[in-house]
């Protein structure tokens, strides 16, 4: 049976597109959208063979996929942290840049050519909007202005700092000798080194862009988004940073028609993904399932003790909103009624909806009975002797004055009617034609009702006293 749609259910998928569509933008380019297609197939099929009852591999896939959400969390801990913060709506706030870089492009873009023709290796970052401080580490801090000879200087063959990457931000060189993560994209060409790893593998992970110098052939590179083309003179590296780096202010707007209708090929298959995910997950929206609960009362007065409770368990029937929930054999309900308001004698408690959890995508339709009835009595306590249970025939000469218990009265608590006809408590069995004089023998109390305590935690001592001689 195909559920109705709701206005939410059409807001539910319009919200996942929207948010797998940004995640597709991000990674794009990059290894890990090749791991997030590979789970979305996964995944896909996972609910596949739960539809067609396939208990086995449906089994083995949902084992799988927790192994998988721990490995993929370490695994692409970087790119997460980057996908967070692209999240966050305080970033452009905090990361506003003063001033822009464009001004500073021709300058630098003649630099480095000629720092190319020299053969002069070089690894330039320029900061985009995205922070970059979890990503370039062990850098040196300048922030000196950009000059020709600060640039040439800093990448000079001998020099400290030549060996790393300088950031560029804010219209200032901030850092030099900075460490950058490393591409492991496997076809990467032979013929690039650690510059060009180091400038791929920063770009898949942030919004960066980098220029590559190469010592060995002289050429100079632009990176970003994990693409790397050649730059063949100073004039296209100018035009390309000047579009690539430009302020806000300067950037074309975009009309929410042209917004909605590019990438329109991407857009509609996760589109369609989605709704085949949606249908997947309330095919089986309707289903009913019935399951016994316990009652379990809980925020009982001090002063009362519960007696009984009829029912002690109750009937829910559940009515399962997707495929996602857990099937009957899964099913551990208990129905936590709150008892704070009960009183001596029989009082009647309403089961609700809400004193019973269920798990997510099921909803409680019935409770039978609604209504439960459970007896209690105030509680009392009082101080009762202890007695010891002989069996059989004390030694010769010896009688029950001879036997003692320590301690010889306890405190036993429980239902006033209860505790009202008990006069002593005893101990467990013992057999008196056993007892020797002077030593000691530790017993248990036996528990003289169901629904009485005694108050003492450790065992009795029961001592034979053997009678004193009177002297002549």
């Amino acid at each position: 049976m195909i559920p109705s749609i709701r206005i939410q259910d059409v807001a539910d998928i319009l919200i996942m597109t929207v948010i797998l569509y940004q995640l597709y933008s991000w990674f794009r380019g990059t290894r890990a959208i090749q791991v997030l297609i590979g789970l979305g197939v996964v995944t896909l099929i996972y609910f596949a063979t739960r539809f067609l009852d396939l208990y086995m591999t449906s089994w083995v896939l949902q084992e799988l996929g927790t192994v998988l959400i721990i490995l993929i969390i370490v695994v692409f801990q970087a790119e997460i942290r980057q996908a967070l913060y692209r999240f966050s709506l305080l970033r452009h706030i905090l990361d506003s840049r003063q001033e822009t870089q464009h001004s500073q492009f021709q300058d630098i873009a003649e630099t480095l050519f000629r720092m190319a023709a020299n053969k002069t290796g070089a690894l330039i970052v320029f900061q985009g909007n995205e922070s970059l401080d979890d990503l370039m580490t062990n850098g040196v801090i300048i922030n000196s202005d950009i000059s020709p000879q600060m640039l040439e200087s800093l990448f000079y063959d001998g020099a400290p700092l030549h060996d790393g990457a300088a950031l560029i931000n804010n219209g200032k060189i901030e850092k030099a000798a900075c460490h950058l993560p490393l591409s492991t994209t496997p076809d990467i060409p032979q013929h690039m080194g650690t510059r060009h790893r180091a400038a791929l593998g920063l770009s898949e992970r942030s919004d960066a862009v980098i220029v590559v110098i190469s010592e060995e052939r002289g050429e100079v590179s632009l990176v970003t988004t994990g693409i790397l083309r050649r730059i063949t003179t100073s004039l296209d590296l100018i035009v390309a940073l000047d579009t690539l780096l430009q302020s806000e202010t300067e950037k074309p707007r975009i009309t929410p028609r042209q917004r909605f209708f590019s990438n329109l090929l991407p857009k509609a298959s996760l589109l369609l993904g989605v709704c085949v995910f949606w249908g997947l997950i309330t095919t089986r929206q309707g289903q009913i399932t019935t399951v016994t609960a316990p009652v379990s009362l809980h925020a009982v007065p001090d002063n009362i003790v519960l007696l009984r409770t009829l029912p002690e368990e109750v009937t829910v029937q559940i009515k399962s909103m997707s495929s996602l929930a857990p099937p009957q054999s899964k099913l551990n309900l208990t129905a936590e009624v709150d008892a704070s308001k009960i009183s001596d004698g029989s009082t009647a408690l309403r089961v609700n909806h809400a004193d019973i959890a269920v798990p997510s995508g099921m909803i409680i339709t019935t409770v039978s009975p609604a209504t439960i009835r459970v007896s209690a009595e105030k509680k009392r306590r009082k101080s009762v002797p202890v007695k010891a249970a002989l069996k059989g025939r004390l030694p010769l000469g010896l009688t029950l004055s001879n036997v003692t218990c320590e301690p010889d009265s306890v405190e036993i608590e429980g239902p006033a009617s209860q505790v009202s006809r008990i006069t002593s408590v005893m101990t467990e069995d013992i057999d008196a034609s056993q007892l020797k004089a002077g030593k000691e023998y530790l017993k248990d109390l036996r528990i003289p009702e169901k629904q009485v305590s005694i108050l003492l935690e450790s065992p009795v001592k029961v001592k034979l006293i053997a009678p004193t001689r009177r002297k002549r």
